[in-house]
């Protein structure tokens, strides 16, 4: 079978990052000034030479095999104002990085559709979200990281990496990350952080090489889906910090790849252990990397993306493998 020609929109970086690992031809429009979901492969990845960019006035033109949402503007107007009719008719996929909004349990999706598939990232969104009629699976998280960059923990302080945290201060925990700051030695990386004493945006080929410095990651996230800082940071061999909530638990065992708890006054007691006992962070560290390893490897998230490519194009998933 040919290799697929996908057009999707860059909507979450790191997860773009990984997608695109997976073997097809991958198309992201692009506008003047590269607003938000048109900007293209984007400055701070390297992503492979087989993902195109494209500007919206020639996407009518581009013969495609699938069309993937990521976010309800793209399924709600995007696709009408730069695909053709054509292209409208072609097979279909929303993946949903998000738990719901604004109500945790009773929020509709935006999408009620038998024809489209809809990808959750976690059991924990598709067991929360109503999605009416649409059929749904889960592919679970991966990431296409620097294999020779690993743990190293030498600096004596926590990391948390999450972007634009102040947009989204109560589900993504901002007044968490700023009152950990003030008890324990605690930086913050990711888009806009400057703006309250944190180290910016760094580059994602760069980013890991200054995360495996510091002795833990701390995600002070409330009710987001799982980080991919989490998975990151677990896949170098970093030990984490975070709140026992979301599909955490269900990834994080307790004292040995990590701790969790709603009580933040106990996580602070946690994170000065792993400052002041280095050894005891790298063997919880090396416990995470073994779940990373096992569960969230790229190969596995590959083959469950082509299954699903399979699905939605009705061809068997031997032949997209072939």
């Amino acid at each position: 079978m040919r290799r697929l020609k996908i057009l999707t929109w860059h909507i979450h970086g790191s997860y773009l990052n990984t997608l695109s690992r997976i073997d097809h031809d991958w198309f992201l429009p692009v506008k003047s000034g590269r607003p938000e979901a048109y900007g293209g492969r984007g400055p701070t990845f390297q992503l492979p030479e087989y993902v195109y960019e494209v500007p919206v006035a020639e996407v009518p033109q581009l013969d495609l095999d699938l069309i993937l949402y990521q976010a309800p503007r793209n399924y709600l107007e995007d696709q009408y104002e730069i695909l053709s009719d054509a292209q409208l008719r072609l097979p279909k996929i929303y993946l949903e990085h998000n738990t719901p909004r604004p109500h945790p349990t009773d929020s509709q999706h935006p999408v009620d559709d038998p024809g489209i598939l809809l990808v959750h990232v976690t059991q924990y969104n598709r067991l929360m979200w109503d999605t009416g009629r649409t059929p749904t699976r889960v592919i679970e998280h991966s990431v296409a990281l620097n294999g020779a960059v690993n743990y190293r923990g030498e600096l004596r302080r926590g990391l948390t990496a999450a972007n634009c945290i102040q947009q989204r201060p109560r589900i993504a925990g901002y007044d968490i990350f700023l009152q950990a700051r003030e008890r324990v030695p605690l930086d913050i990386v990711g888009l806009q952080s400057e703006a309250f004493g944190g180290l910016g945006d760094i580059p994602y080929y760069q980013l890991h090489q200054r995360m495996a410095d510091y002795r833990f990651l701390f995600s002070p996230m409330r009710h987001t889906s799982l980080p991919l800082a989490v998975i990151e940071a677990m896949t170098l061999g970093m030990p984490i910090v975070a709140l026992a909530t979301t599909a955490l638990p269900e990834v994080l065992e307790h004292g040995k790849s990590g701790y969790l708890s709603c009580d933040v006054e106990e996580l602070y007691t946690h994170m000065q252990h792993l400052l002041d006992d280095q050894q005891h962070a790298r063997r919880m560290g090396e416990q995470a990397q073994r779940v990373a390893r096992e569960r969230f490897g790229l190969e596995r998230f590959v083959r469950d993306w082509n299954v699903a490519f399979a699905e939605v194009i009705g061809v068997p998933a031997r032949r997209l493998e072939g």
